[in-house]
């Protein structure tokens, strides 16, 4: 089991085949496996793991990178398993929900990275166009503060007398007014008699 290289220069994708260990590296093979693109991010891998599972089982030798890529898509803990079932560890049916839930798992991480590539890819695209990302701003909600019966007592007390002192004030200034608007007028004529009698006196 092994990689048959096609895709043109610098841009390489590869084939998961079955060869014989004679034959060349982009020649014969007896059956195809799968697919695996290393230029995408991340790296796109297509295998049938029934196939690849059986192969394994047939005595098939992996190399280092497909046994790396049967690890990633689950066949070699599948292996694990049925190894399991046939030690009496288990039965069919446990082993094949545990494979389920083990390839649900690996699928949802392999989405996740996938978004998180698509959404970094259009971060620097934004960055090149000159459009900041939007960034959504988190806003702390203030908790409401608690008041003790008496101290809502002191603060009623404090707002009456406040509103009795403003009360206050305005009719003490109105009478400051009235008061200074009485007395001049009495005293200008006094000022007058004042003048005419010293020009007289002259």
């Amino acid at each position: 089991m092994r990689l048959q290289r096609k895709g043109r220069k610098k841009r390489p994708f590869y084939h998961i085949v079955v060869a014989d260990a004679r034959a060349p590296r982009d020649g014969r093979f007896i059956e195809k496996l799968g697919v695996y693109n290393p230029m995408t991010v991340p790296a796109t891998i297509e295998l049938d793991r029934e196939k690849a599972y059986d192969w394994l089982t047939k005595g098939a030798q992996p190399t280092d990178t497909v046994r790396a890529i049967l690890r990633f898509k689950g066949v070699l803990y599948k292996k694990h398993l049925m190894r399991g079932v046939k030690k009496g560890a288990m039965t069919a049916e446990e082993a094949e929900t545990k494979f389920g839930e083990w390839v649900e798992a690996k699928e949802s991480k392999v989405a996740a990275r996938k978004a998180k590539a698509v959404e970094e890819k259009a971060e620097f695209y934004a960055k090149l166009s000159g459009t900041p990302p939007v960034i959504k701003e988190e806003v702390e909600e203030i908790p409401p503060v608690e008041v003790d019966s008496e101290e809502e007592g002191a603060s009623a007390e404090v707002t009456e007398e406040t509103a009795e002192a403003t009360a206050e004030a305005p009719a003490e200034t109105a009478e400051e007014t009235t008061e200074a608007t009485e007395e001049t007028p009495a005293e200008e004529p006094a000022a007058e008699a004042a003048e005419e009698a010293s020009e007289e006196e002259k």
